[in-house]
């Protein structure tokens, strides 16, 4: 397999945790967004959207968005399971997950936030948007997962992996997270947890040395 990330990609980021908590490790290949790589005809030739990730499979196959990237890895690879067995626990599971990649993640896209510039919004405003929203599915984010352990019991899963990357988001936009003790405990678990620390940005080949 092999994977075309970007070592800041929020996106890249869960399907990063995917894999190392699924024990695969395929190839990286770093798409530098910030130098325009994804729009390079090569790569607009094989990922229309000209965006990361995207996962080529041992069998040549080219996927494209997180969501479905991760479906696939659980379908292919369905252990350890990122899903519980129980129905309406994986609805609340896919609940959030779907809660921080369709409500949140988008809002805070570089391409989005490119586009409030270029509309005339300044850095202050631009940084005040983004902070409403992560604030916002946070809080809702907090009240959805449960007391103890990770999201949604003592190991990690699909909620995890969404949320992990989007608090790294939030830290970068200058989030406060103080109002979040549950979120808290998550982050903590995450941090002493190998496959997390393995996706983490700062690990990334493609990252700027520090």
């Amino acid at each position: 397999m092999e994977l075309f990330t970007y070592y800041r990609s929020t996106s890249s980021y869960r399907v990063r945790i995917a894999l190392a908590l699924k024990g695969l490790d395929p190839r990286a290949i770093a798409i530098n967004l910030l130098g325009g790589e994804q729009l390079q005809p090569t790569y607009r030739a094989l990922n229309p959207q000209a965006r990361v990730p995207m996962l080529r499979t041992d069998h040549g196959e080219l996927l494209l968005q997180s969501p479905a990237i991760v479906e696939y890895l659980e379908e292919v690879h369905p252990l350890p399971a990122l899903l519980p067995r129980d129905a309406g626990t994986r609805a609340k599971v896919r609940a959030v997950a779907a809660l921080i990649a369709c409500d949140v993640h988008p809002l805070h896209n570089v391409s989005v936030l490119n586009r409030l510039r270029g509309m005339g919004q300044d850095e202050v405003q631009v940084a005040a948007w983004t902070a409403h929203w992560i604030g916002e599915g946070l809080a809702a984010v907090e009240r959805l997962i449960g007391d103890e352990g990770y999201c949604f019991g003592d190991e990690p899963g699909l909620a995890d992996l969404y949320l992990i990357p989007q608090l790294y988001a939030a830290q970068r936009f200058q989030v406060d997270l103080a109002a979040y003790p549950r979120i808290g405990r998550v982050a903590a678990l995450a941090a002493q947890h190998p496959a997390f620390q393995r996706a983490h940005p700062a690990r990334q080949a493609d990252a700027p040395a520090q």
